[in-house]
């Protein structure tokens, strides 16, 4: 019997690890109502239904305006090229360079799309990083060697066009190529 009374005391009595256990159980339920108001607060519908797609459309619309407006000005360029040195030579040039001032509008419009673009892009940045504070997510494992090697090796293979702030290839470099 004393036994018993042994096992009864060591034993911790399940009523007072209630109060411990509910406060744990509404915590976690606490956690999971956040995750789920900050989820919908990233409103993935919206963005893989609008914003993304929108996106896709506005970089496309670019590329077509882009394509279109080089494509005037070639035009226009060969023509100013094989127009006759004549009385009407100035008046034909005139025409031709109005043709390429109308064409080169192109940068207004493409520069109004790349922003609708940007602007998708942040809202698409900054609430993804709102769920990735929400839910207190970490990067574990650091980098991956396989995206490192896919980055590098695409890099390598770029011909590193426009350079964005970046170091560039001098004109005369260029030039030097050509001549």
């Amino acid at each position: 019997m004393a036994m018993a009374e042994k096992s009864r005391k060591a034993s911790p009595d399940p009523a007072s690890t209630r109060p411990s256990l509910i406060r744990e159980l509404v915590e976690i339920a606490d956690y999971i109502a956040h995750v789920r108001r900050e989820i919908a607060a990233l409103r993935a519908n919206e963005l893989t239904r609008d914003r993304l797609p929108m996106a896709h459309e506005e970089l496309g619309s670019v590329v077509e305006a882009t394509a279109g407006a080089t494509n005037s000005i070639m035009n226009a360029a060969e023509e100013i090229l094989s127009l006759p040195n004549d009385k009407n030579y100035r008046a034909a040039v005139e025409a031709r360079m109005n043709d390429i001032f109308e064409a080169c509008t192109f940068q207004d419009i493409t520069g109004q799309r790349i922003a609708k673009v940007s602007e998708s892009l942040r809202q698409l940045e900054s609430r993804l990083t709102r769920f990735a504070a929400a839910v207190k997510a970490k990067d574990e494992g650091g980098v991956d060697p396989a995206e490192v090697e896919r980055r590098v090796r695409a890099e390598l293979l770029l011909l590193n066009g426009p350079q964005i702030k970046g170091p560039a290839t001098a004109q005369d470099e260029i030039d030097a190529l050509f001549s």
